[in-house]
């Protein structure tokens, strides 16, 4: 009888092992390989700003305000009305707005001016030609020349020209921080040769750019300038071509549950983790450490070396960071990179980041409308791309401090807007 008992609980533990229903079983997690690349989509420029310079009578001037960095130089080009195609301007590379020990450049500038022979028409008496703009039946009447710019003093051509002074005058003033004001004054009333100064173009730009190369062969659109006074074509080349443009510095990236805002809190001053150094001076070492410490972040790496390059830097316009990780359901990913040209901007998604799975299915696509570009509030904002205490002028971490909270920034400047600057792509 004992055995029979026996045998019949036997029967019944096999039977309710093989009873088990598939899904009381535990499952083992989704898991998927991610690649992320950050992309930085803008074009570079040439030039931080640029604009017109209208046509100035005798006894008349004109002032623009305009901002400008260490670093920086004002160009720009008005023809000189008597002639064939001769133009005021600086020398090639620029007025430089600071000196040697950052101190910005103030008072009267017109010694530093010259007059350009732009070697694109045969020159004439000045103030007698026939084909200069006063007397010229149309645009462009004149004998090509087809020569190249040159100082009106080198030129050979014989003639004498008038003292700069009794044509123009440029003096700067600065209004504090990186805001300038330059004012052009026409001289000439009065004089043998009073005329007005035609329509030209203005521009701020790094040593590296030029609105004209001494001993090269003039632009149509300085041709326009030199020649007739029109400066429409040259004004759409250079504005088409000033703007704001930043690379990105190396950033950190973050896997981590959602317990947790691995890299800030929206609307609350900074955790004090190593984002300040980040979104200030474009180092990420210190943020990277936290995060390798936080036991709701699984696994976080820095990403720094563009997909052009073989050793860390920047990312430039066109190229992109790239990272892989492997991740499981209920996972999120946090990331944030410095916009270099700015005080103390990142990008980055929200502060929870984002789910990389949806009801079981790794996400994949493009994720750029989930970034902004925040402020971290740890250092007060300047002028974008021209700030002394950006990191491109020597100033990382030398701003005045803000201690405000970390936001998506509102500081009165203009961006580009976030799909301009930056593209996230998420690929499983």
């Amino acid at each position: 009888m004992n055995t029979i008992k026996k045998l019949s609980l036997l029967l019944l533990a096999v039977i309710s092992l093989y009873g088990c229903k598939e899904e009381d079983k535990p499952k083992p997690a989704v898991t998927s390989t991610f690649t992320v690349t950050i992309e930085n989509v803008q074009t570079g420029k040439k030039f931080l700003n640029s604009g017109e310079i209208s046509a100035i009578g005798p006894g008349d001037s004109q002032s623009i305000s305009f901002n400008a960095g260490k670093g920086m130089y004002l160009s720009f080009a008005n023809m000189f009305v008597q002639s064939n195609d001769i133009f005021f301007g600086f020398d090639d590379t620029g007025l430089a707005l600071y000196d040697a020990d950052g101190n910005a450049t103030t008072g009267d500038v017109t010694s530093q001016i010259s007059l350009w022979d732009a070697g694109t028409e045969v020159n004439e008496e000045p103030g007698v030609g026939p084909n200069q703009a006063p007397r010229q039946s149309g645009m462009n009447t004149g004998m090509d020349e087809n020569g190249t710019i040159v100082l009106v003093s080198a030129n050979g051509d014989g003639f004498t020209y008038p003292v700069l002074t009794d044509l123009i005058k440029v003096s700067l003033s600065h209004d504090g921080g990186t805001m300038f004001t330059v004012t052009f004054e026409n001289t000439s009333a009065g004089t043998a040769l009073g005329s007005p100064i035609a329509p030209g173009i203005w521009a701020i730009h790094n040593a590296s750019a030029k609105l004209f190369e001494a001993g090269s062969t003039a632009s149509a659109g300085l041709e326009g300038i030199a020649e007739d006074g029109n400066n429409s074509t040259m004004l759409m080349s250079v504005t088409s071509n000033s703007g704001y443009a930043s690379p990105f510095a190396p950033g950190v990236w973050a896997v981590h549950d959602n317990t947790v805002n691995p890299i800030f809190d929206n609307n609350k001053v900074d955790k004090g983790e190593g984002l300040e150094a980040l979104s200030e001076d474009g180092d990420p070492s210190g943020l990277v450490a936290s995060l390798m410490g936080k036991a709701s972040v699984s696994k976080s790496g820095v990403f720094n070396t563009p997909s052009s390059a073989s050793t860390p830097g920047p990312l430039m316009g066109g190229d992109s960071y790239t990272f892989t990780f492997e991740a499981e359901e209920g996972d999120y990913l946090s990331f944030a990179t410095m916009l270099i040209h700015a005080n103390d901007l990142f990008f980055a998604f929200g502060e929870k980041g984002i789910a990389l799975f949806n009801n079981g299915a790794a996400v994949s696509g493009d994720f750029t409308g989930q970034v902004d570009l925040w402020d971290a509030g740890t250092e007060v904002n300047e002028y974008p791309g021209a700030g002394n205490n950006q990191p491109a002028r020597g100033g990382a971490g030398t701003g005045a401090d803000e201690n405000g909270n970390v936001q998506i920034v509102n500081d009165g400047f203009t961006y580009p807007a976030v799909n301009q600057l930056i593209k996230v792509t998420i690929s499983k």
